[in-house]
């Protein structure tokens, strides 16, 4: 199989999964409240802004346009849930299942997070296309595969 094809499907898996998570946040608000801590203020806000930033960050990795910017800000987005919201909860839940709901949680966004880093460190930088003289997109690329080299 190509790699290509391999790592592009990836990438649309995540993209799938970003764009329900984004699309759940504007379904079910109120459900998703629960996850802002209380002294942020603005709540609802919140929850539709991490919404409509996971849908955004899904259309940029489908239409392989600002990838390395997408990415970053995705695991950045990430990075503040697990420590803002996942750890605290895993220290503080008051019984076992919630603490094994926000464990889970925890490893779901540091797994997501750790895609996301890999997809944007792989993403083309925009001035390196643009000193190249190619129009700057920020796109995937998959590396050519490299043979190891004979050691004397």
């Amino acid at each position: 199989m190509n790699e290509h094809f391999i790592s592009r499907t990836a990438v649309y898996l995540l993209s799938i999964v970003m764009i329900v998570f984004g699309v759940y946040h504007f379904l079910q608000p109120k459900m998703m409240l629960i996850y802002v801590p209380d002294w942020v203020p603005g709540g609802l806000v919140w929850v539709y802004f991490t919404g409509a930033a996971f849908i955004l960050a899904a259309v940029a990795f489908l239409t392989n346009k600002l990838v390395k910017l997408a990415g970053y800000m995705l695991a950045a987005l990430l990075l503040v849930f697990v420590l803002t919201i996942h750890l605290p909860n895993y220290l503080n839940a008051g019984d076992v299942d919630m603490q094994r709901q926000a464990f889970v949680n925890l490893l779901k966004d540091t797994a997501i997070m750790a895609f996301a880093l890999f997809v944007a460190s792989n993403a083309v930088h925009q001035r390196i296309n643009e000193a190249e003289g190619n129009m700057p997109t920020g796109r995937v690329v998959t590396l050519p595969k490299q043979e190891p080299s004979a050691s004397i």
